[in-house]
Parts: C-alpha cells; structure tokens; sequence
C-alpha cells in the first residue's frame, strides 16, 4: 500500500503542529501549511529529522490562489491525499458587535470560515482521487454558543460545524468523512496571546474547565487524527468536543 499523505493547515505552530507530529509518527507523508515561514519549515524539520516525511509549502487558507497552488503541490509530488485537517486560524481583536470594526469582522471571518470552505474545496477533488479520506476542520467550543466581544470569531466557528456536515452529506457518496472538532482552552500561542494580554483570562480559562486546567496540543492532535483513522470509519457530520468539560457546564 502506498503510503498515506495528510495535509494539515496551520501546521506551523499550536494544534496543526502537533496533529502533523501525530501523522508522522503514524508513518503518513505530511504536508504542512502555513502563513507563518519559519514555523512551518520547523515543524517540517523536525518531522525529518526523526526519520519522516514532510513538505512545507507557504500558504494563506483565505486565498484561493494559494490553496489551487498547494493542492497542485500534492497532486504533482503524490497524486492523491488521503486525510486533511484544517487548523489555520486567527483570534478577533476583542470587541463587542456594537464597537466592532468592518475590517476586524472581515479579516477574522476571512480566514477562520472562508479559509475551512476554499481548504476543503482544494482537498475534495484529491481526496477523491485516493479513493476517500477524511477531513477535519478545526471549530471551537464557541462553535456551539455564544461570548462576550467575539462575534465575528464565534460566527465564524459556528459556520464551521454547519460547512462541516454540509460537505459530509456531500462526499459520503465518495467514501470522504468529514467532522469538526470542539477544541476548549488548549495551550497555544494564540490562547498565551490572549492570556499575555489579559492575564485574568487564565484562571478564567481553569475555572471554565471542569478538569481545572488548560489542554495540551496534543490531546486535540490525538482526537483529530482518530477521526481520520479505521476506528472513527462510521463517523461523519459530527461535531466533537475536547475541552476538558467547558461543554458540560
């Protein structure tokens, strides 16, 4: 059997660079991309030099030229792909919908929903190739209800499960599942952003838990990369939570 390939979107830093460790470390080809250079070409580095495969390709998810250029990159190098997990995201400036900005909207829905919708746009036609796969795009727990001063960030994840299981009535019939997952407050650069910013924020984001404390990258990496694998074989248009509780209360 050729061996799998797994693209991973914002694999260069946070959940994406610990769900493209995971794939390497299940013997997949990985492809990495990412906005961020230095970041990406890393997590590549580092999947090398413990004996994997990777490839870094730059890419900004909210264009299309971009994500047309990197599916080019994995049909020219491997002609198929086999999984996908999209992760690319940013955080919105803080602001409530009444203070915020038309270009603090736009870039935050820009990225985080239009850049899941031209990912998986890009990724189905390979996916097919192959035969089927599996995608997973990355939502949140705000996915599913609603904060203070995050609008454009809580629509944009809450468009993200309904793309979700859009594209997994779609491409059932091609033998492509597709699910999202919830992450809770998981310690990334993006969340230390926050906390740096607003120290409070970090007991806010311990006593929101149930299990009083913040994730580790890479137990969303362990969920994200079951989905993808023979055990989750009956599962598409779900909507899954890791987050240490913040659902249940």
């Amino acid at each position: 059997m050729s061996q799998r390939v797994a693209l991973v979107t914002g694999g260069g830093s946070g959940i994406g660079r610990a769900v493209a460790l995971r794939f390497a470390a299940g013997d997949a080809a990985v492809v990495i991309a990412d906005v961020d250079a230095d970041g990406g070409a890393r997590t590549a580095a580092e999947i090398e030099s413990a004996g994997g495969t990777a490839l870094f390709v730059p890419c900004a998810v909210q264009r299309e030229d971009d994500m047309r250029a990197l599916a080019a990159v994995i049909e020219e190098r491997w002609g198929r792909l086999d999984h996908a997990v999209n992760c690319a995201g940013v955080e919105q400036q803080r602001a409530i919908i009444a203070d915020c900005t038309e270009e603090n909207w736009d870039r935050t829905i820009d990225i985080d929903l239009k850049g899941i919708w031209l990912s998986m746009k890009h990724e189905i036609p390979l996916l097919r190739r192959a035969g089927g796969g599996a995608i997973v795009n990355t939502s949140s727990v705000v996915g599913v209800r609603g904060v203070r001063a995050a609008a454009a960030y809580v629509a944009a994840k809450h468009g993200i499960i309904g793309l979700t299981r859009c594209a997994a009535l779609e491409e059932a019939e091609h033998g492509i599942r597709v699910n999202a997952i919830l992450p809770g407050h998981i310690r990334t650069p993006m969340v230390e952003r926050v906390i740096t910013k607003e120290p409070v924020k970090e007991q806010a984001y311990l006593d929101n838990a149930a299990l009083r404390r913040l994730g580790d990258p890479d137990e969303v990496a362990r969920l994200a990369t079951w989905l993808c694998g023979p055990d989750a074989s009956f599962m598409t248009g779900d909507a899954i939570a890791v987050d240490g509780g913040v659902l249940a209360r």
